[in-house]
């Protein structure tokens, strides 16, 4: 009998017509499933391929009980008990590489946004408040000869230093001991994260979440932080204290943020959202269709390594 496979979500039909050539898939294109759903429909399953929104608990995974692999179709899966799976066989996997160039260049664009104001104007025109050109209208911060700090020197971290050569800026990294090895840039200087806080003008975070960085950023953080700084976080959203960052923002303690992650997704502090200084975006990192077809098949392929005995091309650590 074919191995079977659940589908959470759409991915391009050309990724899973390779899926249906292992297994027999049941899609759900239609909307997330409730957590309710997932341990119904799981059961009897060989494999799950899910999304970063599906909350794959103990629950889902003894409720799949003939589940041999997991596959995430995102970097993170901090949405995995992956303790749970281990338990019980179940090889987790997630998709690595693919996507670094794509956060990257979020990052980038929410640096640019947030110290050049373009949220700001943008609402402004669309506002009709625009009355003409003004000498002092939305002055923002420039670039060139400022510091950039890199928190978590990873591959996307590595991957938004490498491209701010291009608009002149220092660069600073802090991350933990013997993580930061091949890639590093070299006019890149190492700190501790109290020093790179204190003394970069962008501070850009690239951590996964862990106990050990959940809330990493809180009020003692953002204190260190210049007045004139501006926080951007692509990373994951509790890696931020978002009422502490409200507070900070209020206060004028930091210039600015841009966010592509929350703390608790899809909702947002309601105090950010009537704040100016602020960026907000729907979590747009990997968002790509080059880049969300690569995840997709990478996902893919480790579920057909798998089901055919083979190892997974990208087991999470």
């Amino acid at each position: 009998m074919r191995p079977r496979a659940l589908l959470t979500g759409r991915i391009p039909s050309t990724v899973a017509a390779r899926l249906d050539e292992t297994c027999d898939v049941e899609r759900h294109d239609d909307g997330p499933l409730s957590h309710e759903q997932l341990v119904a429909h799981v059961a009897g399953k060989d494999a799950l391929v899910a999304m970063v929104t599906d909350r794959i608990d103990r629950a889902v995974i003894e409720a799949g009980g003939g589940l041999k692999v997991i596959a995430n179709v995102g970097v993170g899966y901090n949405n995995i008990d992956v303790a749970a799976a281990r338990e019980r066989g179940v090889v987790v996997t997630n998709t690595p590489d693919v996507l670094t160039d794509a956060t990257a260049d979020l990052a980038w664009a929410l640096i640019l946004g947030i110290t050049r104001r373009t949220g700001e104007g943008e609402r402004m025109l669309r506002a009709g408040r625009w009355t003409g050109w003004g000498f002092e209208q939305l002055l923002g911060m420039e670039l060139r000869g400022r510091q950039l700090g890199i928190v978590g020197y990873g591959r996307i971290g590595r991957a938004v230093a490498a491209r701010a050569a291009g608009f002149g800026m220092r660069l600073a990294f802090a991350a933990r001991p013997g993580s930061a090895g091949a890639g590093v840039e070299p006019a890149a200087e190492a700190m501790p994260l109290d020093r790179l806080l204190s003394t970069s003008d962008v501070v850009s975070l690239h951590v996964p979440l862990r106990d050990d960085t959940r809330h990493l950023i809180d009020q003692p953080a953002l204190a260190r932080m210049k007045r004139s700084a501006y926080l951007v976080n692509t990373s994951r959203g509790p890696v931020v204290d978002e009422a502490a960052l409200v507070w900070a923002l209020k206060n004028r303690l930091i210039a600015g943020a841009g966010l592509d992650v929350y703390e608790r997704e899809p909702q947002v502090e309601a105090g950010l959202l009537a704040l100016e200084n602020v960026m907000l975006l729907p979590h747009l990192g990997s968002a790509t269709i080059d880049t969300r077809t690569a995840m997709a098949r990478l996902a893919v392929d480790n579920v057909i390594a798998v089901l055919s005995g083979r190892g997974p091309l990208t087991p999470v650590p």
